[in-house]
């Protein structure tokens, strides 16, 4: 009985360890989630400054293709 004791609070320490150690991973994903995410804001605000600044007759719908 004492054997199977100290085996379950073993395997409760491995587990509160494996626990902690993807709670740190998760922690580190989120943050690099968020950085990801305003990369990803500002790109797609300067994305929308460049073509506002284009004005209409730059805009690729109206450009002659090179074959022509």
């Amino acid at each position: 009985m004492e054997k199977r004791l100290i085996e379950l609070e073993s395997r409760l320490t491995f587990q509160d360890d494996l626990i902690e150690s993807l709670n740190e991973a998760v922690i580190q994903q989120q943050k690099q989630i968020e950085r990801l995410e305003l990369i990803s804001k500002t790109l797609a605000e300067r994305l929308r400054g460049l073509s506002g600044s284009a004005g209409a007759d730059e805009s690729p719908g109206h450009e002659v293709p090179p074959h022509y």
